[in-house]
């Protein structure tokens, strides 16, 4: 019987030394992300003034849209994909194709426009993309992409950006 109770109570103390390292992490990143700056920053009301309700809440607040609502998801047309919050251009429109996970994909970004991170907010590390001139969350890369060119995904939320066609 003190066997069992020893084994419990080491099992309770690397459960909650678990969570505390858990919850440590998830300060620590947010910490970071507040201490990085940008060419392009603004309060939260401006950015508020500026963004819709939708793109306030990915752009500013990491937010996902839904799956497949992007209209920019099965978008053709030739262009290049901007930031919807400062325009900076981020992707080609030939980087994109059709990845079936219900949001606008690429197999490379715009060097030097898009920057990364590391997000737990999952419980789980991501690589998150963000705007490199204002910091807008734009989604996140997997390593699951055409095996053809760069086998990456960026899995961009379609509100975070802005189409700019080509002019013929």
């Amino acid at each position: 019987n003190f066997i069992k109770n020893r084994n419990m109570k080491n099992l309770l103390v690397v459960l909650i030394m678990s969570l505390f390292f858990s919850c440590n992490s998830s300060a620590q990143k947010k910490e970071t992300k507040e201490k990085e700056t940008f060419s392009v920053t603004k309060t939260e009301a401006e950015w508020k003034e500026i963004l819709t309700e939708k793109q306030y809440y990915v752009l500013r607040d990491a937010g996902t849209e839904r799956r497949y609502s992007s209209l920019l998801n099965k978008n053709k047309k030739e262009g290049i994909y901007h930031c919807a919050a400062c325009d900076t251009p981020l992707f080609k429109s030939e980087y994109k194709y059709d990845s079936g996970s219900g949001w606008p994909s690429f197999d490379r970004e715009i060097e030097g426009n898009v920057a990364f991170g590391i997000d737990n907010d999952l419980g789980y590390s991501r690589d998150e993309e963000h705007c490199a001139t204002c910091g807008g969350h734009l989604g996140h890369v997997f390593n699951d992409g055409p095996k053809e060119t760069t086998g990456k995904r960026h899995c961009i939320n379609g509100v975070a950006l802005k189409f700019v066609p080509t002019k013929e």
